[in-house]
């Protein structure tokens, strides 16, 4: 008997007929095709995910309303916000929507027959078509909290858990704090200033007539400026003036035009007293982390001398030098009064409705087109407050000649007649 080896049989039979150069092609296209799937699948589950907000109504039966709770930055206030915030923090960072979750924001205290109740904000991310499961959840996870007794928190029954806000109005909200700006100590000093980060100094603004900058002024409210009245020598009518915002004069992120313009009744162009003037703007500007206000302070506030203060603006980098397009910032310190009063400085011109700021030696200084602008100082945690409006000074960054300010503080219960801040 003859016996003959046969090959197992390849597919029924018939070998394949694929090149090697088409298993490559398909192999490739295959890969591709898994690549752009997993691709999309971290796009919608990373990159497309949105910032939603919920405000929230909790009441606190344990505290008793304080009107210091209406004081803004007051420690009071400051230390129970920091412990709201921890606590909602803790609550969802240890829930399932702690991927989602951001950061809470409590905006606003009141008075309750409870004790006191508070306005929450709360920021999430995630893609918006999960916007009514994360508000479901979230109602859930707050009211499974807060129902146990586990908190010092409850719900304000009268309203709902969690309404949704829309972004421009939550980011309004979140940014109405004043003060909030540059993180202090700055270590870098240069010596004719450096140009500002975006968001350093959001209450700075550009007073311009025709386009053209030429005075700068601080932002104390979402319609009052605070500036120089020296700005308004030559150009009275507020149809003239725009304000713009933001680090850039071309291109401005944010203009307004001017309402109306209140000088000091005892300013007078031919002196230096009283130099100074508040800026209402037609319409109202939403807060934003590049554009809100400083804060103001208490007319008994006393600054210093050698403290450290920053000055803005888009003035001269030198006496008859160009303007600069971007907002520049430089530190200088306080000088007291009677040292800029010295025979070799100003020789008695200088009042107590003025701060003298910069250095004997020099240098660092304000200088022309900064009129107007804000001199601020770092408090309470890093909050800023407006204690000088540039003012006049004989040339920019001259030995013996410092930067003078009209004095905030002194001026406080004026500004508030007219502004009622």
């Amino acid at each position: 008997m003859c016996f003959s080896l046969k090959r197992p049989g390849i597919l029924g039979g018939r070998t394949s007929s694929l090149k090697p150069w088409m298993i490559i092609l398909i192999t490739t296209a295959i890969v591709l095709a898994l690549a752009v799937i997993i691709g999309l699948l971290v796009y919608f589950l990373a990159y497309d995910q949105k910032a939603h907000y919920f405000k929230a109504s909790f009441q606190i039966p344990s505290i008793e309303y304080n009107p210091e709770f209406s004081v803004e930055h007051s420690k009071i206030s400051t230390d129970l916000k920091l412990k709201i915030k921890n606590e909602i923090d803790k609550i969802f960072q240890r829930s399932i929507l702690k991927h989602h979750y951001i950061k809470s924001h409590v905006y606003n205290f009141r008075a309750s027959n409870g004790g006191l109740k508070a306005n929450i904000l709360l920021k999430f991310k995630f893609p918006s078509n999960n916007a009514d499961i994360i508000k479901r959840e979230g109602d859930n996870i707050l009211h499974e909290k807060l129902k146990s007794n586990e908190s010092f928190l409850t719900i304000d029954t009268s309203l709902p858990y969690l309404r949704e806000m829309h972004e421009t109005q939550a980011e309004h909200i979140l940014n109405s704090c004043c003060g909030l700006g540059m993180e202090y100590p700055y270590t870098e000093r240069i010596a004719n200033g450096k140009i500002a980060d975006k968001a350093n100094w959001p209450w700075q603004a550009s007073l311009q007539v025709d386009g053209v900058h030429f005075c700068g002024a601080s932002l104390i409210s979402e319609e009052w400026l605070l500036t120089a009245a020296h700005c308004f020598d030559i150009y009275k009518n507020p149809k003239l003036w725009m304000v713009s915002f933001g680090t850039t004069l071309r291109p401005p992120l944010v203009r307004r035009k001017v309402q109306s313009i209140i000088v000091h009744e005892n300013y007078a162009a031919h002196k230096h007293d009283d130099d100074i003037a508040v800026v209402k703007l037609s319409t109202t500007v939403l807060f934003s982390e590049d554009v809100h206000r400083v804060c103001l302070p208490s007319a008994t506030f006393e600054v210093v001398p050698k403290s450290k203060v920053f000055v803005t603006g888009w003035g001269a980098l030198k006496a008859n030098g160009p303007f600069p397009n971007t907002l520049r910032q430089v530190e200088v310190e306080i000088i007291s009064n009677d040292i800029c009063n010295q025979v070799h400085a100003y020789g008695g011109a200088v009042s107590s409705g003025m701060i003298c700021a910069g250095f004997l030696t020099g240098n660092q200084d304000a200088c022309e087109g900064d009129s107007g602008g804000p001199l601020v100082i770092a408090l309470d945690r890093n909050i800023w407050y407006l204690i000088g409006i540039v003012s006049w000074g004989i040339g920019c960054g001259k030995e013996n000649k410092p930067g003078l300010y009209t004095r905030v503080t002194h001026y406080r219960d004026w500004i508030k007649s007219k502004t009622n801040i």
